[in-house]
């Protein structure tokens, strides 16, 4: 059996593939596998083993006769046309759970940068600007004891409100539905989005990218939040219209922003996000700790391997596709 591997991972993780299949890896790590050829390699596929800047579509479907499983090294599975799967019996394996605590972190991180100027600092410092200590020189706001709103209280999202426990904030959360366990154990408060938005000194977006949630924060959502409010998204780019982000960045109706996530990945560098000295971006690395990582690609692989010896994955994000 034939598994297509769309970036290089780490040798250790291919060799467990390699114990019980033929494998075709491309040779990059940061170029993506170009379309062309992951067509072509897919005609005689069983497994792919994919991450989230591969569009696995109805034409690719369509190419692979003999695709059993596809396996992303991700929790997001929005590249990906689960439907066109299910209809065709091929379950998605997906990694949930080993990268929730490193997204937390760095959720955490770009809250922290963004309400301390730490970039700003930085750059001061580096640019041989800093000529002695000012009373009100980059000040910035206060995460201690300030008010929270989480959007999306899953896994990632009960981190996030773990860790701002530990900072004595009011914790504020929207979700599909109430999470008692995280009312009972954080004292998180369940609210409404505008709610949420008009209370919270730091917004934080943690939805799945879903129809429901494609741009769900926008011109309308901006002006309700505070005008001293930082907002900090580490989901998907396209839960928020990024044109709606800058016009509030630069206008001053919100403060400051953390991002780890775009709507065009990678963001072009004369996008007008990157000119801010307001924003803090990141290139899509919430879950990237070595140990993190690792974790997320043997999962991956292992998903891969439970199918081709015919048992379900692990984790499998269209449980319609395994049947009755």
């Amino acid at each position: 059996m034939k598994v297509v591997i769309t970036r290089k991972i780490p040798e250790t993780i291919k060799h467990m593939l390699d114990s019980a299949c033929t494998t075709y890896m491309w040779a990059e790590e940061l170029e993506p596998m170009p379309r062309h050829l992951l067509l072509e390699q897919a005609v005689d596929a069983d497994a792919i083993f994919t991450n989230v800047s591969d569009r696995i579509d109805k034409e690719l479907f369509q190419a692979a006769p003999r695709l059993k499983v596809v396996s992303t090294m991700a929790v997001g599975v929005d590249n990906i046309d689960l439907a066109e799967a299910s209809r065709r019996g091929i379950p998605v394996g997906h990694t949930p759970g080993v990268l929730s605590e490193a997204v937390a972190d760095l959720t955490f991180t770009l809250m922290l940068a963004a309400a301390r100027k730490v970039v700003e600092g930085m750059a001061y410092i580096r640019e041989g600007r800093w000529r002695g200590w000012g009373p009100m020189l980059f000040t910035g706001r206060d995460v201690y004891r300030a008010t929270i709103g989480i959007i999306g209280m899953g896994s990632i999202g009960r981190g996030v409100a773990r860790r701002a426990a530990g900072f004595d904030m009011r914790i504020l959360y929207h979700n599909r539905k109430p999470d008692p366990e995280a009312e009972k154990q954080l004292g998180a408060e369940y609210c409404d989005l505008d709610t949420l938005l008009r209370q919270s000194d730091y917004v934080v977006m943690l939805a799945p990218a879903t129809p429901e949630t494609h741009r769900m924060i926008g011109a309308r959502q901006f002006a309700l939040m505070k005008p001293n409010a930082i907002f900090v998204n580490t989901s998907r780019g396209g839960n928020v219209d990024e044109q709606a982000l800058v016009r509030a960045l630069k206008g001053g109706t919100i403060w400051g922003a953390g991002l780890d996530v775009f709507e065009q990945e990678p963001i072009r560098p004369d996008h007008p996000l990157l000119a801010l000295d307001n924003v803090v971006t990141l290139p899509h690395i919430g879950s990237a700790t070595l140990d993190t990582r690792m974790n997320m690609a043997a999962l991956a692989a292992q998903n891969i391997l439970h199918v081709l010896n015919g048992e379900p994955p692990a984790h499998c994000a269209n449980r319609a596709a395994l049947g009755p």
